[in-house]
């Protein structure tokens, strides 16, 4: 019976780990919990958990107290992949990304100031306006010392009164829901490139020779048609992949 459930946990694994060779499961993906293993393997708790300490041995993922387990970047270029059309994706903070996927956050705040007359922009054609005053944050989000995101938002005082005292450590639209109870409606956002050239006084890469950069432009919206956030985001390209999720709705026939 011991052999049997050595053998068994290493089974568990190497399935798991198949999961995560053949791409089902991501970088950054939640690994199946030790119940979720218990209930789809009919498996002790002992065994369920050593299956997991497997997969973490080998490198595959890593576990976050109090969250779970998590696939690791293993991919050469270390690229990380982010959603397009996913609401719960972008629900999800970047740092809390980063560590699921191995790497070390940290942040350097440039500028959090309040903008009393507030900011529009075009974004998908259309015109978003946040009326004053507005927080306005400019930070740059590394990873493992690398500058991976250079990002500002702006987000209305109104909807969220006296946001700037909060450390938005948490993703924004998690602290839209569950601090100030906002009801979300849609996030538009458009996706474009550029070239960040060495020198340029507003390029913080760092980059030595030119770099090309994803510009990604959003706005947020709340049920009732106001806008809480626009944000205009630089991605480093060549460390980001952007996937698209489309519902089978959004689909609507020829065209």
């Amino acid at each position: 019976m011991k052999n049997s459930g050595n053998s068994k946990y290493l089974t568990i694994s190497k399935e798991i780990i198949n999961r995560i060779e053949s791409g089902e499961l991501q970088a950054g993906d939640k690994v199946p919990s030790e119940n979720e293993l218990i209930t789809t393997y009919k498996i002790s708790n002992t065994t369920a958990r050593k299956s997991l300490q497997e997969i973490e041995l080998n490198g595959w993922a890593t576990r976050i107290k109090g969250k779970g387990t998590f696939v690791l970047n293993r991919s050469e270029d270390r690229h990380l992949t982010r959603v397009l059309g996913s609401f719960y994706a972008i629900k999800e903070s970047f740092n809390d990304n980063l560590i699921k996927e191995g790497f070390t956050p940290k942040n350097i705040i440039l500028e959090k100031t309040v903008m009393e007359n507030g900011i529009s922009s075009s974004i998908n054609g259309r015109h978003c306006i946040i009326e004053g005053p507005v927080l306005k944050m400019h930070r740059l989000r590394y990873g493992n010392e690398t500058l991976l995101k250079d990002e500002t938002r702006y987000i209305s005082m109104t909807c969220c009164p006296k946001i700037n005292l909060l450390d938005m450590q948490e993703s924004s639209l998690k602290i839209f829901e569950e601090i100030y109870h906002l009801k979300l409606d849609e996030v538009q956002r458009t996706l474009g490139t550029t070239i960040m050239l060495t020198g340029a006084s507003d390029n913080y890469f760092d980059n030595e020779i030119p770099l090309a950069v994803f510009i990604l432009d959003g706005a947020v919206f709340t049920s009732d048609g106001k806008i809480v956030e626009i944000e205009k985001s630089y991605y480093r390209g060549d460390k980001y992949k952007f996937s698209i999720n489309a519902k089978p709705q959004l689909i609507s026939g020829n065209e």
